[in-house]
C-alpha cells in the first residue's frame, strides 16, 4: 500500500524545464506596475469590499448548535518503512471505525478511548476522505457560507497527501484541493466567478506562493465587519480545472521544505489555499427571500438583483515536530521554533474557545489571525487530523488526539453573506435610461417630422382651400352675373310677350267688330271674305308668335334649371367649407394631444432625475454612516488595547506566582525526600537491632 507520507509525492514539486516557461509566460494572471516600477502579479484591494453602492446583510443558519459545531475526523498513516524496519515497532492505536472511536494505548493493559466525527483506517481511500470531510464544507460554500478545511498533525503523517496531492498519475489520489475545485466548477455557471489565491506562513511572513516575490505580505481586517484578509496577495481567476492545477503546482515548487530525520521532504510553512466565489441568486430563490423578510427592495415591480460571497480555505499545517527526533539544527531549528510556536498558539485558541474563555488570544501569531473566521467565527468548519500508528511517536499522537477532542467543543455561527447588487441594477439603470432616452429622442424626431409633415400638409390644404374659395368665389360671380344677365333677358321676353297679347286682344276686337258689319252688310260679306283672307294671315302670325311663345319659354325654363344649379353648386361650396373647417379642428386637437403626449415624457424625465438624485442622497448618507462606524470601530480598538495589556499583565503576575509555588512545591518535595530517607534509615536500624536481640535471645 502507497505510504500517505510525504516521502511518496514529494515529487511533484520538482519542477520541469517546460513548467517553468509555462509559468513565465502564463496570461491567467494579470500583470500591473507595482510601487517599484516592475511588471508584477495583479493585486486586488482586498476581497471585493463592500462599496458604497451595496448593502450586505446577513441570515443566520438556523440549524441547532451541534450541525454547527467543528467536525473532526481523524486518519490513520499506513507504516513507513522505518516501522518495518523497527524490531521493536507496536501499535499505539486501536481504531474502531464502525463506532467512530480510537483508542490510543498507555500500555499493554491499559488504553482511553476518544470519540470522532469519523474515523479512517490506513485503507480508506482518498476520495471518500473527501466525501466525508470537505464535500459538506464545499456544498456550503456554494450556498453561501464561508467554509475551512484544515489538516493537522505530527510531521511526515500524510495531511499534504491528503489535502494537496495533485494525482497526475493517478486520478484516484487526488487530494481535497483538487476535489473541492473540481465540484465548485462543475457546480457554478459562466455568470459566477471562481477566484483563488495561494499563500504560505513561513516563519511569521506571508508569501505569495503564486507570485514569489512578495513576501511580508500584510494581514487587514475589516473594521466593520471583522473580516479577515490578505490584499497583497496574487488573485487569479479560474475557468477550468487544469488551470487550477497549473496553478497549484506551480505553489507546490514555491512552498519551503527540508529533508529532516522525520520526513525527506518536509514542509517548513502552513500553506492555505483561498477560494473565493461569487454567485447571483436564482430568481426562485431570489423571490423566496424578498416574501420571507419582507424587504422592500423594489423598483417599479422589481427585486434588487442578490449575489452571494463565500470564501472557502484549505489548510495545510506544517507539521509540529519534537528537535530530538527530527534533528533539526541551525535553521531547519529556527523554522521548527515558528512552526511550534504558531501551532502552540492556535491551541490556546482552541483551548480558550472550548472553555468558553472570554479572552481568546488570536493575535497571538498571523496563523490564529487567519483562521479567526474558522474558529468561533462564522464559517463551516472541518478538521482532519493525522496520526502514525508507531509507539515511538505515542506522545506526539495524544498531543494530537487531544488538540482534536478539544476542537470538537468550538461551535461556530454559520452565516450566509448575501449583498444586493447595486453596481449591477445601475448598469442595468443606466442601460434602460439611456433605451428610454434613446427611444423618447427617436419618438421625439419621428413627432417632429410628423409634426412637419402635417404642417406641410395643413399649409398645402390651406393653400388649395385658399385657392378653391378663390375660384369658388369668381365661379360665383360669373354665374351671378350670367344670371343677371338671365333675368334682364327674362323681363325683356316677358313684356314682348305682353305687347303681343295686347296687340292679340285688338285683332281680336276687330275681328269682332268686322263680323258684326258682316251681317249687317252684304257688302262686308266682300271686306268679309278679304277680312278672312287677313285673319288666316294673322292666324298665321298668331301660330308663329306661339311658337316663338314656347320657345321662349322652354329658354325660361332652362333659366330657371341653370339658376337652381347655381343654387346647388353654392350649397356645395358651403358644404365644403364646413368640411374644411372641420378637418382643420381635427388635425389642431391630434397637435394638441401629441404637444400633451411630449408634456408628459417630460414629466417622467424630470421624475427619473428626481429618483436620481434621492438614490445618490442615500449614498451619501450610508457614506456618512460608515465614517461614523470606522470612528467608532477605533475608539473599540483602542479600549481592547488597553483592555489586553492589562490582562497580560495579570498573566504575567499569575506566571509568577505559579512560578513562585512551583519553587515552594519542590522544596516540600525535597524536605518529604528527605524525611523518607530518614524513615528509612530508622527502620533500617531498628531492624538491624531487632536482628541482633534475636540472635542474643536464640544463642541464650
Amino acid at each position: 500500500m502507497a505510504s500517505l507520507g510525504r516521502a511518496s509525492h514529494k515529487s511533484e514539486r520538482s519542477p520541469s524545464s517546460s513548467l517553468s516557461s509555462s509559468l513565465n509566460s502564463s496570461s491567467s494572471i494579470t500583470s500591473s506596475r507595482n510601487n517599484g516600477g516592475s511588471v508584477g502579479v495583479h493585486r486586488s484591494n482586498g476581497r471585493r469590499p463592500v462599496t458604497p453602492t451595496s448593502k450586505t446583510r446577513s441570515l443566520a443558519h438556523d440549524h441547532d448548535p451541534e450541525s454547527e459545531r467543528v467536525r473532526v475526523a481523524v486518519r490513520l498513516r499506513p507504516r513507513n518503512s522505518e516501522d518495518l524496519s523497527d524490531a521493536d515497532y507496536t501499535d499505539c492505536v486501536e481504531l474502531q471505525p464502525e463506532l467512530k472511536r480510537l483508542k490510543l494505548k498507555k500500555n499493554n493493559w491499559s488504553s482511553e478511548a476518544y470519540r470522532f466525527d469519523e474515523v479512517f483506517t490506513e485503507s480508506a481511500s482518498q476520495k471518500r476522505v473527501y466525501e466525508v470531510v470537505a464535500k459538506p464544507v464545499v456544498e456550503s460554500v456554494l450556498d453561501g457560507y464561508n467554509g475551512t478545511v484544515m489538516a493537522y498533525g505530527q510531521t511526515g503523517t500524510g495531511k499534504t497527501y491528503t489535502l494537496g496531492r495533485l494525482g497526475k498519475d493517478d486520478v484516484s489520489e487526488r487530494g481535497m484541493m483538487v476535489r473541492a475545485l473540481e465540484d465548485i466548477l462543475v457546480s457554478t455557471s459562466a455568470s459566477d466567478s471562481v477566484e483563488i489565491s495561494y499563500v504560505q506562513l513561513y516563519m511569521e511572513s506571508i508569501q505569495d506562493l503564486l507570485a514569489p516575490e512578495k513576501i511580508n505580505i500584510p494581514i487587514v481586517e475589516d473594521a466593520k465587519t471583522g473580516e479577515v484578509s490578505v490584499p497583497g496577495a496574487a488573485i487569479v481567476k479560474i475557468r477550468n480545472l487544469d488551470q487550477f492545477l497549473h496553478f497549484l503546482q506551480l505553489g507546490e515548487v514555491n512552498r519551503h521544505a527540508a529533508n529532516t530525520k522525520m520526513n525527506t521532504e518536509s514542509s517548513r510553512s502552513h500553506a492555505i489555499l483561498m477560494v473565493y466565489i461569487r454567485r447571483s441568486v436564482r430568481e426562485k430563490e431570489e423571490k423566496d427571500i424578498y416574501l420571507k423578510e419582507n424587504n422592500p427592495a423594489d423598483i417599479n415591480g422589481h427585486h434588487l438583483p442578490t449575489i452571494r460571497k463565500s470564501k472557502l480555505l484549505l489548510v495545510d499545517l506544517a507539521g509540529s515536530e519534537r528537535i530530538d527526533k527530527s534533528g533539526s539544527e541551525g535553521h531547519l531549528l529556527e523554522e521548527a521554533k515558528f512552526i511550534n510556536l504558531s501551532l502552540t498558539s492556535l491551541g490556546k485558541c482552541i483551548n480558550a474557545l472550548a472553555e468558553n474563555s472570554p479572552h481568546i488570544p488570536t493575535r497571538d501569531s498571523k496563523l490564529t489571525r487567519l483562521l479567526r473566521d474558522s474558529f468561533g467565527g462564522s464559517a463551516r468548519t472541518s478538521l482532519i487530523i493525522t496520526i502514525g500508528p508507531s509507539y515511538r511517536h505515542h506522545q506526539e499522537t495524544a498531543t494530537t488526539v487531544m488538540f482534536g477532542q478539544r476542537a470538537m467543543k468550538v461551535v461556530n455561527t454559520v452565516k450566509v453573506k448575501e449583498e444586493f447588487d447595486y453596481e449591477s441594477l445601475c448598469r442595468k439603470l443606466e442601460a434602460r435610461v439611456d433605451h428610454l432616452t434613446s427611444e423618447i429622442d427617436r419618438q421625439q424626431k419621428w413627432r417632429d417630422i410628423d409634426r412637419n409633415k402635417m404642417e406641410k400638409k395643413l399649409e398645402e390644404f390651406h393653400n388649395s382651400s385658399v385657392e378653391a374659395e378663390k375660384r369658388s368665389f369668381a365661379r360665383s360671380e360669373l354665374l351671378m352675373k350670367e344670371n343677371t344677365e338671365l333675368t334682364s333677358k327674362m323681363k325683356d321676353l316677358l313684356q314682348e310677350l305682353d305687347s303681343q297679347k295686347h296687340q292679340n286682344e285688338l285683332l281680336l276686337n276687330q275681328i269682332a267688330r268686322l263680323e258684326t258689319s258682316l251681317k249687317n252688310s252684304k257688302f262686308l260679306e266682300e271686306e268679309n271674305a278679304r277680312l278672312e283672307l287677313d285673319l288666316n294671315d294673322v292666324m298665321k302670325d298668331l301660330n308663329r308668335q306661339k311658337e316663338e311663345n314656347n320657345i321662349m319659354h322652354n329658354e325660361v325654363v332652362h333659366l330657371k334649371t341653370n339658376l337652381k344649379h347655381i343654387k346647388q353648386q353654392q350649397l356645395e361650396n358651403s358644404t365644403y367649407q364646413k368640411v374644411l373647417a372641420d378637418t382643420t379642428q381635427m388635425y389642431e386637437e391630434k397637435i394638441a394631444d401629441l404637444m400633451k403626449q411630449i408634456e408628459d415624457e417630460t414629466m417622467r424625465s424630470n421624475y427619473a432625475e428626481e429618483e436620481n438624485e434621492r438614490m445618490k442622497k442615500q449614498i451619501t448618507d450610508i457614506q456618512m454612516a460608515m465614517q461614523q462606524n470606522q470612528v467608532e470601530n477605533s475608539r473599540y480598538q483602542k479600549e481592547l488595547a488597553g483592555t489586553s495589556k492589562m490582562y497580560d499583565e495579570r498573566m504575567e503576575a499569575l506566571n509568577q506566582h505559579l512560578e513562585d509555588e512551583h519553587a515552594h512545591a519542590v522544596r516540600i518535595e525535597e524536605e518529604l525526600r528527605s524525611t523518607k530517607r530518614l524513615l528509612r534509615e530508622y527502620q533500617d536500624s531498628a531492624q538491624v537491632n531487632h536482628d541482633e536481640a534475636y540472635n542474643i535471645i536464640h544463642f541464650l
